[in-house]
């Protein structure tokens, strides 16, 4: 009997941190889905695109192992979650006022700084549920319910643009869901106000660093990271060759992050019951985004898009739970800043040089973005082999 109260405590604290991502995506997702398009309109080239997205991936990634580090020591998981998305969602509304590019990619960049601060210290209170839920399953339920707010943000934003609505009244639209989500936050913080409890030590904490198989994975890892193209500029792209109309840009972006929260589930559930395997095979998969969004014309780069989304929705449920396995819980905090500095690192040189190769040639761009994809699956079967 308390291990089911426990149990279903512990999906319960899943289910709304999941709420508050839900909204907190509707947001700045939403607002992701036009800000490669705004970018363009107001006059920024290939390369600035890229290296304003992945200029924003590092610094929101570099960070999280200061923030990491910082929870850990401290334990105020919440009071740092807290600023973190005030920062995060409050970045986005702001947009509407941006007159030029400069600003609009200071307020990008501002929006990855908050998302960097809360998110170690919100995954590691959310390994300490999944301990109960199974790491897979917890983390998939969580990113699927994520997802979904990444779907109805674009859509939302779709909407506005189809009925005549500018960019900057969908940025102001998306003030609505940011103040919902910090509401669900309150609540969440009201209601569990030691998520650490959740995570019941059976054995007694090791004073033990971080293993070799820890560190393979964060090489492969950085591969992916390199490899995988930010959506701002897709959406540049879509913007430059006029064969995808503005109003379908958010609805592909809203059907990939469907693939993203569907393949978040499914392989949550693989991971809990088969193991590592599953994220080798999804990285195969995802590796084939590159040509078809490129190269293709509507209908292949909406299956593009899909299987971008699908390789999102595997990073972000078997990613973060591979390192709850991995690492002790009162170092999880670290592990995830860690984890994330090098995989925002590799982002932000992997975006910078793929806007270059996009001013430069479109070949070049999907080779390497293939290529570093696909080199980080024998580092993977490697860090499997070590299990």
């Amino acid at each position: 009997m308390t291990q089911l109260i426990s149990e279903k405590r512990a999906i319960t604290f899943v289910i709304l941190l999941g709420i508050v991502s839900l909204f907190g995506d509707m947001t700045y997702e939403g607002a992701r889905s036009i800000s490669g398009q705004y970018l363009a309109v107001l006059g920024a080239t290939g390369t600035i695109v890229g290296v304003v997205a992945g200029l924003g991936e590092l610094l929101g990634y570099s960070f999280r192992l200061v923030s990491g580090y910082i929870s850990d020591k401290t334990g105020k998981y919440w009071l740092i979650t807290f600023i973190g998305y005030f920062l995060n969602l409050f970045a986005v509304p702001l947009l509407a006022l941006a007159g030029n590019w400069p600003l609009a990619a200071s307020l990008i960049i501002l929006e990855r700084f908050g998302k960097a601060i809360r998110t170690p210290a919100r995954d590691a209170m959310l390994s300490y549920a999944t301990k109960e839920t199974g790491r897979g399953w917890g983390f998939g339920l969580h990113e699927a319910m994520d997802q979904t707010g990444a779907i109805i943000g674009p859509l939302i934003v779709s909407c506005i643009l189809y009925f005549k609505g500018t960019f900057q009244t969908s940025f102001a639209a998306l003030l609505i869901p940011a103040l919902c989500a910090m509401s669900v936050l309150i609540v969440a913080r009201m209601l569990y106000p030691r998520p650490q409890d959740l995570e019941i030590q059976t054995i007694a904490i090791k004073n033990e660093g971080l293993t070799k198989k820890y560190w393979l994975y964060i090489i492969a890892i950085s591969c992916v990271a390199a490899g995988y193209v930010d959506f701002p500029l897709i959406a540049f792209h879509f913007q430059k060759i006029a064969t995808i109309p503005d109003v379908w840009v958010p609805v592909f972006f809203s059907i990939s992050m469907a693939s993203a929260g569907l393949a978040a589930l499914i392989c949550g559930r693989l991971y809990d019951k088969i193991g590592f395997s599953v994220l080798l095979f999804v990285t195969a998969l995802a590796s084939l985004f590159a040509p078809l969004v490129f190269l293709g014309g509507f209908y292949l780069s909406l299956i593009g898009m899909i299987l971008w989304g699908i390789g999102i929705g595997a990073q972000e449920s078997i990613m973060r739970a591979v390192v709850a396995n991995m690492v002790q819980m009162n170092k999880r905090g670290t592990a995830y800043g860690i984890l994330n500095i090098w995989f925002g690192i590799f982002w932000f040189l992997g975006s910078a040089l793929m806007g270059f190769l996009y001013d430069v040639s479109l070949i070049s761009l999907i080779i390497f973005s293939i290529g570093a994809q696909l080199a980080a699956i024998p580092i993977l079967y490697a860090v499997k082999e070590a299990e």
